[in-house]
């Protein structure tokens, strides 16, 4: 099982490194070199999300006379930069880190003219990392709106869209603080499906719905009810008349489906191949089934890698602790151990290197994952239901642990199997 392990684990980095965000943007401002500026315009530099650091430090090297510098990064991934202010937020729920960010945001695109440029540099996370409530509403409400997003169920976009509608700066409103400067947005993508208005909830392209669809969602959900007062009043108000946003100029640099390519681009030589889904999405107990309905069918007289790619969901049932990666590779190790034959093993993993409120990436999973929990004096269809995948895995010595990784592009899975 050794050998499996190390390949999963060359393929999980393949697919990281293929996402290292001063890689990117600089293959892009290569390729499209910045314009010039009106005489007196400045280059103003933000940097928000888990690869904010490292596409910082890529752009200070690359644009060289930018006037002022500001980065927004999670906790893990701290460190100082020569030229620039960097900041803190909090992930995934949103504290009083988090709002002094959005603050500092907001006060740095206001202090543009029209000859200036705000060059924002976009990865995944920013949606709690920067936060700015809007008018009427606390930083509570949105940190308690978040809670409740997270354990709902919801799909990325839809939590996008409500958080859109409850922010000063989602949606197209940093933009509205920075005109009349013009703004152009270098963005890496932890959303399958690469819609430029959910990455970081959109703080630099227009909105992805409005107040009356959020409405609709969060009942839906089952979750409407249990929305704060004060958020309950603001989105049954009429909507608000809000200009479009001013234009910007945003561009893509790296996604979850360029990291799939370079897994299989690593895998090619030695295994048989196949991309089974870059859309792994939904309930993660569907997702489990999908794993091993793909792995079932697949050739049993070769070696097989199947990669997955995506971003799973799970509705909590229990207090436990874990993150939708752990709880894939545990419903996966449950699974298989019933239904799947040979020297297997499975791997799901974050790309920024934390799954959930964890310091694990994911998990692993073989066929003596689950009797190996019990083995340690657990009960893992206990931990499952409580959904306590991280002690569940750990008692297995089954966690992935990577440490942050800098970039963020969504979830990515492999499954291996050697014929015997």
């Amino acid at each position: 099982m050794t050998g499996l392990l190390t390949t999963a684990k060359a393929l999980f980095q393949a697919a990281v490194d293929r996402a290292d965000p001063a890689r990117a943007l600089r293959t892009q401002l290569a390729s499209s070199p910045l314009s010039l500026l009106p005489e007196g315009g400045r280059n103003v530099l933000l940097a928000v999300g888990k690869a904010a650091l490292p596409m910082m430090r890529e752009a200070l090297t690359l644009i060289p006379d930018a006037s002022q510098a500001l980065v927004i990064t999670n906790p893990e991934n701290y460190s100082e930069i020569p030229g620039a202010t960097v900041l803190c937020g909090a992930h995934p729920v949103p504290d009083e880190t988090s709002a002094a960010a959005g603050r500092a945001a907001i006060e740095l695109a206001g202090s543009l003219g029209p000859s200036d440029r705000l060059i924002a540099l976009i990865s995944g996370g920013g949606s709690a990392l920067m936060v700015a409530p809007a008018s009427g509403l606390t930083l509570a409400d949105k940190s308690s709106v978040n809670k409740l997003l997270l354990a709902s169920g919801l799909e990325i976009n839809e939590m996008n869209l409500i958080r859109q509608q409850l922010s000063d700066i989602k949606g197209g409103g940093l933009l509205r603080h920075a005109a009349p400067a013009r703004v152009q947005a270098f963005i890496l993508s932890d959303v399958i499906g690469d819609d430029l208005r959910a990455i970081a909830s959109g703080p630099t392209v227009a909105p992805i719905g409005t107040r009356a669809q959020a409405r609709e969602i969060l009942q839906r959900a089952g979750i409407w009810g249990s929305m704060p007062e004060a958020v309950k009043s603001h989105l049954s108000a009429a909507e608000e008349p809000r200009d479009t946003p001013p234009s910007a100029t945003n561009t893509l640099i790296g996604s979850n489906r360029h990291s799939l390519k370079a897994m299989m681009t690593a895998a090619a030589e030695d295994w048989t191949c196949k991309l089974v889904s870059h859309r792994l999405v939904g309930n993660v107990a569907e997702a489990a089934e999908t794993i091993v309905a793909a792995a079932e069918t697949a050739p049993k007289d070769k070696p097989v890698a199947l990669i997955f790619g995506g971003e799973t969901t799970v509705q909590l049932t229990g207090t436990g602790l874990g993150g939708r990666n752990q709880e894939l590779a545990l419903r996966v190790a449950k699974l298989g151990a019933g239904r799947l034959s040979g020297d297997w093993l499975f791997l799901s993993g974050g790309t920024d290197g934390r799954d959930g409120p964890t310091d694990a990436a994911g998990g692993i999973a073989t066929p003596a994952t689950w009797e190996a929990i019990k083995a340690s004096g657990q009960d893992p269809d206990a931990l499952l239901a409580n959904n306590d995948s991280y002690a569940a895995l750990k008692s297995a010595d089954a966690l992935l642990m990577t440490g942050g990784t800098g970039t963020n592009v969504a979830d990515v899975q492999v499954f291996l199997r050697r014929p015997g």
